[in-house]
């Protein structure tokens, strides 16, 4: 993962989808970018009528507002991030829990292996000894 800095903060993270979002051309987006989370953009999209209505929405507002970009995407709209699949919506919500957290996240996670479900705990994004391109 890489990064863009201000001064000496890191706020926004380069990565790429385990899938990609595939766009009414067929073409597939995997480069994300993504910033920082501000106390506005939590509280705005509390305030969204979408989840007002439906709480299971709000990652999809928010994420819609962190990410800057998303491949060669114009805008990234609530509309695409729910048209992500699964998999990419799981990643993008634990990578917005690494950089926007201080505390240790706790992620559950499948072994590709042998199907085991097992809980795994990582570190925020610029804690002692994680680099950002370890997303």
């Amino acid at each position: 993962m890489a990064m863009s800095t201000s001064s000496t903060l890191a706020t926004e993270f380069d990565f790429k989808l385990p899938r990609g979002f595939i766009d009414s051309s067929g073409i597939i987006h995997r480069e994300v970018r993504m910033r920082l989370a501000t106390a506005l953009d939590e509280i705005d999209s509390l305030q969204d009528v979408r989840v007002q209505a439906n709480e299971a929405y709000l990652p999809v507002v928010l994420l819609s507002r962190v990410i800057v970009r998303l491949g060669k995407l114009p805008a990234v709209t609530p509309q695409v991030v729910e048209n992500l699949f699964a998999s990419d919506m799981a990643y993008l919500e634990d990578v917005y829990l690494r950089l926007n957290t201080q505390e240790h996240v706790r992620l559950g996670v499948v072994c590709p292996h042998c199907n085991g479900k097992f809980d795994v705990q990582v570190s925020p994004l610029g804690a002692a000894g994680l680099e950002a391109d370890e997303v």
